[in-house]
């Protein structure tokens, strides 16, 4: 029996609504397999009707044959594509937390920017996005900021994203108006809300509760709504302020901190390979995934792929994908 048939069969089921959770992922599981057939019985179908338009050796028929060819390679780029996002969390949501590095205010503005730049890029894809928690910079920018990304394979495309990002410009806040580099760290994490494969335990956690304050310093709430919870066996602390109550607080930072564990037992079981591997991973912070150079030239550079253009507004602006599709190509490849 194949996986479409044991979950149509479950899903039959009248008592497998007694568990709502276990049925819900269920029939998630469900969907996506069902339109995954879909879209290759489709593109297999494409592919027939392809090589018995080619087989009637019929003249008149070459520019629909060369139309139709085009479209077929177009649509297998896509198939490609689809396939570098067929790890078990891609196709879900995801959670972006960004940090400024080394470089003083001009790092907090640089995060601002990354912020907003990942903003842009969801909203062009008509993806949602919350701010769950931040920390406001000194003077300016933000020290850190957390945000939920909803959408079709949010985590499959953000995780490319992952690693420190580097800016070169003229500062704006220095009075010489000389060259600075800036550093920001960008972790990305499946939103994996109640999944059962990570269990926390509540005798391990710290929660504090304290007021939410605005960027200016002021009290949000007269209550203690906001939230922190410490993981006292691995030292992650979560913050959560921007709920409206502690309750919905508590469970949003629950479910970073989730999604932090899973993170962690991921890179743990990668170490293992690379050790097997005998290979040496450095995750120094000064180790930039991409340089966004404003000056002496304008050039946006990945140097994981050697991907790069000329265009920093536009990157700045939200026009991500191209570098998130060169690196998950490069990984494919690599693979």
């Amino acid at each position: 029996m194949t996986e479409l048939e044991e979950l149509e069969r479950l899903s039959a089921d009248p008592a497998l609504w007694n568990n709502p959770e276990n049925a819900r992922k269920l029939m998630q599981r469900l969907s996506a397999l069902q339109e995954d057939i879909e879209y290759w019985t489709q593109l297999r179908q494409h592919v027939a009707d392809a090589i018995e338009l080619e087989g009637l050796g019929d003249d008149d028929l070459g520019p629909e044959l060369e139309d139709e060819a085009s479209h077929l390679g177009s649509e297998l780029d896509q198939a490609e594509f689809r396939l570098m996002l067929s790890g078990p969390y891609d196709r879900g949501n995801a959670i972006l937390a960004l940090y400024a590095g080394a470089g003083g205010t001009d790092s907090q503005d640089w995060t601002k920017m990354l912020l907003r730049m990942f903003l842009r890029w969801a909203e062009k894809r008509n993806f949602k996005a919350k701010i769950l928690a931040s920390t406001e910079g000194d003077g300016a920018g933000i020290k850190s900021v957390t945000v939920g990304i909803a959408g079709a394979y949010a985590y499959g495309y953000l995780r490319s994203e992952r690693g420190v990002h580097r800016l070169v410009r003229l500062s704006p806040f220095d009075a010489a108006h000389r060259r600075h580099t800036s550093f920001a760290l960008a972790e990305v994490w499946p939103d994996l809300e109640k999944e059962a494969e990570i269990t926390i335990d509540t005798k391990d956690l710290q929660i504090d509760t304290y007021r939410a304050s605005s960027a200016g310093g002021q009290h949000m709430q007269k209550n203690d709504t906001a939230v922190r919870v410490t993981h006292m066996p691995t030292g992650l602390v979560v913050a959560c302020q921007d709920e409206r109550s502690q309750g919905q607080n508590r469970e949003t930072a629950l479910r970073i901190l989730r999604a932090r564990l899973m993170q962690r037992q991921e890179e743990e079981h990668r170490k293992q390979i690379n050790d097997l591997k005998g290979e040496h991973v450095d995750a120094r912070w000064g180790n930039q995934i991409r340089s966004y150079i404003l000056h002496p030239y304008q050039m946006v550079k990945d140097h994981r792929t050697d991907h790069e253009t000329g265009n920093v507004q536009a990157v700045l602006d939200g026009e991500l994908d191209p570098f998130m599709e060169a690196y998950l190509r490069a990984t494919l490849s690599a693979d």
